[in-house]
C-alpha cells in the first residue's frame, strides 16, 4: 500500500496560494507559481481558498475523471451564507451543464452538442473563412488592428449566434454579456463589488432568450436555441429554465475559450518569430500548431470539483465533499507529461493536453473552436506581413479562470494578392 499523508488544513503558504492568480504580476507569466506547486506542493491544501489545489497531470486528470462537478452552490445554501442577493444566479448556475453531473449533465448535453459535431463544423469552414476575410479586409487599409476587438472577439461573436440560432446584429451585445458571465465564472469567491453587474447581466440574458424562445415558438430557427426547446429523449424535454440556462452556457463558451485562443495563440507566434514563419511557410501545421497553443497558453486555466468520496492524490487523501482545484494550465506544463514544456514547439507529438478539459466535461464545442483558430491564425499569415506588436504593455483580462487579453495592437503590411 502506497504512503498517504494529511496537509495540516491550518497552513496558510500565500506563496503558492492560487488566489496570486489575481495579482497582476502573476497574471502576466502564471507558470512560475504553476512550476512551485508542482514542485513544492501537487496536492496543496489552499487556506484562503479553502480547496485543494492540484496541479500535476496525473492528478488533474483524476479529478476531471472522478470528482463530481455539482458545486456550485444553491439559493437555499447562499441565502444560508447570507448571500441571498445572489439566488437568482445560483438559480441559473446549477441548471447548467458545466455543474451537472450524469445523468442529469448526459440528458442537456446530449441535446446541446448535436449543433457542434465535427461533421457540421466542417462544412462550417468556408463560412468561417468568410467572415474572417470580410474583418480583416476591415482593417487593412490601416495597416494596424487591435486584434482582439477586431478578429478574436468578433469571429466567435458572429459564429455563434449564427449556431445559436439568435440575430446576428445581437452579436455585440451577446459578447458583452458573455465576457461579463465569464468573469464571475472565472473569479473564486464572491465579489461584492461586482454584483450589481451579475445579476443584471443575469437578468438581462434571461429576458434575452425569453423573447428568443417567444418568437422561436411561432418562427422556428435552425440553431442551439431550438434544438433545446424541442428535443424530447424517452419524453422528457427541457424545461424553458433549464433551456434559458443552458443556452447562456452554451453562448459563453462558444464565445470566450475561441477568443482566447485566438489571442494568446498569436501573441505566443510573435513572442516565438522562428516558429510564426514556420507556420506560415507550411501551413499544413496548424493542426498541430493549433493544439499546442492550446497547450502552451491554454484559454481556460482551470476548473473546479468536489471529491465524491475519500479520494487518494499523490499520496494525499483528499475528504469527500471537499473541493478540488484542478489546474488545467499546470498540468499543460508538466514537465513528467510534456517534454521541454516550456517551450513552443508546434510539432509536438503525443500532445494530449487538457486545455478542453477531459472525460464528460470534455468541451463539445472544441471542433468549433479549433477550426476557428485555424481559420483565424493562417489568414493572418497569409494575408498580412511584417505583423509586429506594438510597443505597449500588454493588458491581460483580470480573470483567474480564463486568461486571455484585453487588447492585442499590432502593426502590419498587406501581403500580395
Amino acid at each position: 500500500m502506497s504512503a498517504t499523508r494529511t496537509t495540516v488544513m491550518g497552513t496558510n503558504d500565500s506563496a503558492l496560494s492560487l488566489y496570486r492568480l489575481l495579482d497582476p504580476s502573476v497574471v502576466v507569466d502564471p507558470y512560475p507559481l504553476y512550476c512551485r506547486l508542482q514542485t513544492d506542493d501537487p496536492v496543496h491544501w489552499d487556506h484562503y481558498l479553502r480547496a485543494w489545489v492540484v496541479s500535476r497531470y496525473t492528478d488533474v486528470l483524476t479529478v476531471l475523471q472522478r470528482c463530481s462537478a455539482q458545486r456550485q452552490p444553491s439559493p437555499e445554501q447562499l441565502t444560508a451564507l447570507g448571500l441571498s442577493e445572489l439566488n437568482p444566479v445560483a438559480q441559473v448556475l446549477v441548471r447548467q451543464m458545466l455543474f451537472l453531473d450524469p445523468p442529469a449533465h448526459t440528458r442537456v448535453r446530449t441535446l446541446a452538442a448535436a449543433a457542434f459535431t465535427p461533421a457540421r463544423v466542417a462544412a462550417l469552414r468556408a463560412h468561417i473563412q468568410e467572415i474572417t476575410d470580410g474583418l480583416i479586409d476591415a482593417v487593412l487599409p490601416a495597416g494596424r488592428m487591435d486584434v482582439i476587438a477586431d478578429l478574436a472577439d468578433a469571429l466567435p461573436a458572429t459564429v455563434t449566434a449564427e449556431l445559436m440560432g439568435v440575430p446576428v446584429e445581437d452579436r455585440e451585445q451577446l459578447k458583452t454579456w458573455s465576457k461579463d458571465f465569464s468573469e464571475m465564472l472565472g473569479n473564486f469567491q464572491h465579489n461584492p463589488g461586482r454584483a450589481t453587474l451579475m445579476l443584471s447581466t443575469v437578468d438581462d440574458m434571461t429576458s434575452y432568450f425569453k423573447a428568443q424562445i417567444r418568437e422561436q415558438r411561432s418562427t422556428p430557427r435552425e440553431g442551439v436555441l431550438h434544438a433545446l426547446m424541442t428535443a424530447e429523449v424517452d419524453g422528457d424535454r427541457l424545461s424553458e429554465e433549464e433551456v434559458i440556462a443552458n443556452a447562456i452556457i452554451t453562448m459563453t463558451g462558444g464565445q470566450e475559450t475561441t477568443t482566447n485562443l485566438i489571442g494568446n495563440g498569436l501573441l505566443s507566434l510573435l513572442r516565438h518569430p522562428d516558429e510564426l514563419e514556420r507556420l506560415r511557410a507550411d501551413l499544413s501545421l496548424l493542426p498541430s500548431a493549433v493544439e499546442e497553443l492550446l497547450r502552451y497558453e491554454s484559454p481556460i486555466q482551470y476548473t473546479a470539483r468536489l471529491a465524491s468520496a475519500d479520494l487518494e492524490l499523490g499520496g494525499t487523501v483528499v475528504r469527500k465533499r471537499q473541493a478540488i482545484i484542478a489546474v488545467l494550465g499546470a498540468a499543460n506544463r508538466d514537465p513528467e507529461r510534456f517534454a521541454d514544456p516550456d517551450r513552443l514547439d508546434l510539432s509536438r507529438q503525443d500532445n494530449r493536453h487538457l486545455a478542453f478539459g477531459w472525460a464528460a466535461h470534455f468541451c463539445f464545442g472544441a471542433p468549433l473552436a479549433r477550426v476557428e483558430a485555424q481559420v483565424a491564425l493562417a489568414t493572418l499569415l497569409r494575408r498580412l506581413k511584417h505583423l509586429a506588436l506594438d510597443p505597449v504593455p500588454l493588458v491581460w483580462r483580470r480573470n483567474a479562470g480564463f486568461r486571455g487579453l484585453e487588447t492585442l495592437p499590432v502593426s502590419f503590411e498587406a501581403a500580395a494578392s
